[in-house]
């Protein structure tokens, strides 16, 4: 019975052991996480971004933020784990070891007349003759007079002197650490036993898998939809224009599940006609036009109004259900654009390309959503190829403002930062009659704007003959960021985006003349260690292949720490040598938050004819220009985005299909030309 007893008290104890096990590493990777992102999180200082209320730290803000489904069962957790210290701090409080000199208040060694005398003393006290009390009985009997006879026996002292226990030796006992109620099989206990280890076994594993497998089917590792993505992949064409973006980025089944209630119809109408001019409808049949709209699915119909009273910044007019509604289509729209531009990038081609068009388009878009500017903002006016959308992602801009601006010859925003501080404050003051609190927001947005500079580098490693058909070419990119303020993370500008947003950047490797990406990565800024490691990672790994020395591969790591820490980071990548010929290529560095903050740079690349067999891959790091006797020719030439690439918006639908119709051409074209090159090589390798 004792030793049942005991067992039964250590249940809790491996209780307790197995929930710390995962719980205080997952508690210590959650705080971690939590100072990272409060390190990270450093945002626009303006009056319109602090009048969002985006930022504000309010205790209701915070509760809110911190009572998701995960604090709270971590909290509740805790909870329980200190529950159980208490419980078995109670319990050893219970369960003492037999101690008789204790029991009797003697010290260890006491003579037989001290113990007598102790004995007789208690008994006075305890005994039943003495006193009624059957605690007191119960004491007497099972401590007292069991203590007075382990010292008053000589075998049971010697015993308990040498073993710690009056009966001698005690053997080694194993028990289970589970409750005494399930440790009797006798009766309905052994059902009870037999339930909890199905239960725990059998079932509480098989409902996780269950839940785990069916989320897994339903959704991707970023959290979209299959569904979502398979409708993405068929409505993905190369010649979609920028404004036809839209069209497919609502059709996600995530948006399809958003609710269609019938008090919404009435909203939905005044909002069609706020925002019917950006909805491109045909004006000389704009009735059929309207009707053609409104027999769409009533989602669609619904979430793009939505997303068009973002853009044109409507939402005030919003009855509160749409509020909601609105809330949750604007969170989605970062994570199905990010898989938006996965499809448009993906290898389409046959000789494994994606489309430039469509990734540039679901760019611009995703500006549009997080600087809440409408498309056709974007339309090129003036001296600028973006029209005014950067501008009007600034505070206190209008287009009363851009026309006062516009006579003063400020085409560009670049051309307002170009400015010293002094020079626009005096030029807003007097132009646009900015106040000078005004003038200090604009002066904290631009500050945040980011200046990217690229160093891109393509090469083969090992032999020599510069680029040949079919060699494995590295592309090496150090991309450097830097702001006015000095900050390398920060949170973009955004005080019409209702929730908080990192800035992303994509690297894309195209031909704009076929419209074919030949490489494309993702990267930011956000994550310092992460691009230490990877950029460490890639050095180190290109080096050991190329033969280097450990001391020249430890200063080449080293140079890249410093780099990354200075807020540049490292892209690399690999992609298959075209056909014989010249190619004028270009790098895009694209912000998927920032307007008018794009960057390209040029880079020619020569490929000659294949005059040694096999394929290889490898980097050059010197990326050394060649001549036409068979080396590499590379060029790179630094221009800003926005003086060269002209925004989409403009062009009308006549000119895409003349654009499809020629891409197409120049498409098979290619591949007849890269089938023959093919062939031709193949033949010469066979005679030798």
């Amino acid at each position: 019975m004792a030793a049942s007893e005991e067992n039964s008290s250590l249940f809790p104890i491996f209780i307790l052991t197995m929930l710390a096990l995962p719980l205080v590493p997952y508690t210590i990777m959650q705080l971690c996480r939590a100072a990272s992102k409060k390190a990270k999180s450093i945002n626009c200082q303006c009056s319109v971004c602090s009048k969002s209320g985006k930022y504000r730290k309010s205790i209701f803000k915070k509760i809110s933020n911190f009572s998701t489904w995960s604090n709270l069962t971590l909290v509740l957790l805790w909870i329980i784990m200190g529950v159980l210290v208490y419980y078995i701090k109670t319990i050893n409080r219970e369960i003492q070891v037999f101690e008789p000199f204790s029991i009797l208040g003697l010290q260890p060694g006491a003579s037989d007349s001290e113990i007598k005398k102790a004995y007789r003393r208690l008994s006075v006290q305890y005994h039943p003759d003495k006193n009624p009390d059957p605690d007191a009985h119960k004491y007497f009997v099972e401590s007292i007079a069991k203590a007075y006879q382990a010292l008053t026996d000589p075998i049971s002292r010697e015993n308990f002197e040498k073993y710690g226990h009056p009966d001698g030796r005690q053997g080694f006992q194993m028990g289970i650490a589970l409750p005494q109620f399930l440790l009797n099989i006798e009766g309905a206990s052994g059902g009870i036993l037999l339930l909890w280890i199905v239960g725990v076994c059998i079932l509480l594993p098989l409902v996780v898998a269950v839940a785990y497998l069916s989320r897994s089917s339903k959704y991707t590792g970023n959290y979209v939809m299959h569904q979502t993505l398979s409708a993405y992949y068929y409505f993905m064409k190369p010649s979609l224009a920028p404004s036809k973006i839209m069209d497919v980025l609502i059709k996600a089944a995530e948006y399809m599940e958003i609710p269609v209630r019938r008090p919404d119809g009435e909203p939905l109408q005044k909002l069609f006609m706020l925002v019917r001019s950006e909805l491109n409808l045909d004006l000389k049949n704009i009735k059929q036009e309207q009707a053609k709209f409104w027999k769409q699915h009533p989602a669609l119909v619904k979430t793009e109004l939505l997303i068009q009273a973002h853009l044109t910044r409507q939402t005030a007019t919003l009855t509160p259900e749409l509020q909601r509604d609105f809330k949750r289509v604007v969170e989605l729209a970062p994570r199905l654009l990010e898989e938006l531009m996965k499809m448009a990038v993906i290898p389409r081609t046959a000789q494994g390309h994606g489309w430039l068009r469509p990734a540039v388009g679901v760019i611009e878009l995703s500006q549009c959503i997080i600087q809440a500017v409408p498309l056709s903002a974007r339309k090129p006016t003036g001296g600028s190829s973006e029209g005014i959308a950067p501008f009007l992602q600034l505070p206190h801009f209008n287009e009363t403002v851009l026309k006062k601006i516009a006579r003063k010859k400020i085409k560009t925003l670049q051309d307002l930062r170009d400015m010293s501080i002094e020079d626009r404050a005096e030029f807003l003051s007097q132009t646009a009659n900015f106040s000078p609190t005004e003038i200090q927001d604009i002066e904290s947005v631009l500050s945040m704007m980011p200046s990217i500079t690229l160093q891109v580098t393509c090469g083969t490693e090992g032999e020599e003959g510069g680029i040949q058909e079919g060699d494995i070419v590295t592309i090496q990119s150090w991309v450097t960021l830097t702001r006015p303020n000095g900050l390398t993370r920060a949170l973009p500008h955004s005080p019409f985006y209702p929730f908080h947003k990192e800035e992303h950047h994509w690297f894309l490797l195209a031909d704009q003349t076929s419209n074919n990406v030949w490489f494309s990565q993702k990267l930011t800024f956000m994550d310092e260690a992460a691009a230490i490691t990877a950029a460490s990672k890639s050095i180190e790994e290109t080096m050991e292949g190329s033969g280097a020395s450990a001391r020249e591969i430890g200063k080449a790591v080293r140079d890249a720490v410093e780099k990354v820490k200075s807020g540049s980071r490292l892209v690399m990548g690999k992609f298959q040598a075209p056909s014989e010929g010249s190619y004028n290529l270009t790098c895009f560095l694209l912000c998927d938050s920032w307007i008018g903050c794009d960057k390209k740079t040029g880079v020619k690349v020569k490929v000659v004819k294949r005059t040694r067999a096999g394929t290889r891959g490898g980097v050059v790091e010197d990326g050394a220009a060649v001549d036409d006797g068979g080396e590499e020719e590379e060029e790179v030439e630094e221009e800003e985005y926005d003086e060269d690439y002209e925004s989409e918006y403009s062009e009308d639908e006549e000119d895409d299909k003349n654009k499809n119709k020629n891409n197409n051409n120049k498409e098979i074209r290619a591949n007849g030309k890269a089938k023959a090159s093919a062939s031709s090589s193949s033949s010469g390798s066979d005679d030798e």
